[in-house]
């Protein structure tokens, strides 16, 4: 597939390619085993400019757009999907909301800091009983004269561990259900009502997981993001950015496959040739090579079309859906391709296979994806 970037675009694209190669790749798969997050990496792609690319430079950012976020997404993720995560927990998810919904003293406060990775973000919508139906959510934010007691549980957030700030969503009054959710930037380190504690995974292990426990923590007024009740409108927008980074995550996974695949395919000798040479082993590399060019076209054009102000979640949600599946599918077929090799852990094909499955629930989970898509074209 052809799709004209600008060399700007080129320019972040082998820029990230290159990181990647040279400091993620050497460590990464023994790092994934042990489960080591590596903090400095993060700040160094800070550093680098990844995470400012949606940012305005007034804010410390680069403000090259959607489609050049996508590309260092993509790039990242050939090789590491968990350190491409932090595209979300720094300013997709995180900082887009403070910048689209803070006030301009939170905007110079977190801003800036969220860009250069000296404060690692997060964002905490999910609770135990609460996943695809964040309505159910049960954490509440309570006014107590100069501030707000936080008081519940929110699970499987990414960075939780780890993270200097986040964005807390609880309800304000949870008889306006929808209405009455409002959204918080939250320190996270310097509170006693907070606790946070990880939680193991099977996949993408440099990337920390948790639990965070707000016992009666107090947050001042200054703390609320938007007005008492935007909390869900804030949360849907920034799903319809995070999803999208999601997909552009599966990307990077699904070239990853690819190319094993097809060094694999040409060096791998059975019955006195390259398995190449059989007809199914060629007919699952095509299909690999479609879905992921389509997956791609799917992306770049929603992250172009963001980059022209048009927030389509039915475009997003369509990406996201197609490519989570696609690198799911890439994986199947890497591991078919390679098969016993595959299921060793001396190859990338097991971690592949584990890291492909979160992508379709994070964000959204590819049901919810098909919910979005037909509630869109039916106009219900």
């Amino acid at each position: 597939m052809h799709y004209e970037l600008t060399e700007e675009q080129k320019a972040m694209k082998e820029l990230a390619t290159k990181y990647a190669a040279r400091t993620i790749a050497p460590i990464h798969e023994q790092d994934e085993v042990e489960g080591i997050f590596r903090p400095e990496i993060v700040r160094e792609m800070g550093e680098l400019g990844f995470w400012g690319a949606i940012i305005p430079e007034k804010y410390g950012g680069t403000d090259t757009g959607f489609v050049s976020s996508v590309l260092i997404t993509e790039a990242i993720s050939r090789v590491s999907p968990a350190y491409a995560g932090h595209f979300l927990t720094q300013t997709v998810g995180t900082g887009l909301a403070i910048l689209n919904n803070g006030t301009e003293e939170q905007r110079q406060e977190y801003l800036p800091h969220l860009v250069s990775a000296r404060l690692l973000g997060c964002f905490a919508a999910t609770e135990p009983d609460a996943g695809s139906d964040l309505v159910s959510m049960k954490m509440t934010a309570t006014e107590d004269g100069d501030g707000f007691l936080l008081t519940g549980t929110k699970n499987w957030i990414t960075n939780a561990p780890e993270a200097d700030i986040g964005l807390v969503f609880a309800y304000t009054d949870k008889g306006k259900r929808h209405h009455g959710i409002s959204c918080f930037v939250v320190d996270l380190k310097n509170n006693p009502g907070i606790e946070t504690r990880a939680t193991e995974k099977l996949g993408q292990r440099c990337s920390k997981v948790g639990e965070i426990i707000f016992t009666e923590a107090r947050e001042p007024k200054d703390s609320l993001i938007g007005e008492k009740g935007d909390g869900f409108k804030i949360l849907m927008g920034l799903l319809n950015n995070t999803r999208l980074f999601a997909a552009a995550r599966a990307l990077g996974l699904e070239e990853a496959c690819l190319e094993k695949s097809i060094e694999y395919a040409r060096t791998r000798v059975q019955f006195g040739k390259p398995i190449g040479k059989f007809q199914m082993v060629q007919e699952q590399i095509a299909e690999m090579y479609v879905h992921h060019e389509a997956s791609r076209m799917l992306v770049y054009q929603a992250a172009a079309n963001k980059d022209r102000g048009i927030n389509d979640n039915l475009e997003v949600s369509t990406a996201k859906y197609f490519a989570c599946e696609s690198a799911v599918k890439a994986a199947d077929a890497a591991m078919k391709i390679y098969g016993a090799y595959g299921f060793s852990m001396e190859y990338p094909i097991q971690r592949y296979m584990r890291d492909s499955r979160a992508l379709v629930m994070t964000e959204g989970s590819s049901n919810i994806q098909k919910i979005v898509i037909a509630r869109n074209l039916l106009a219900l």
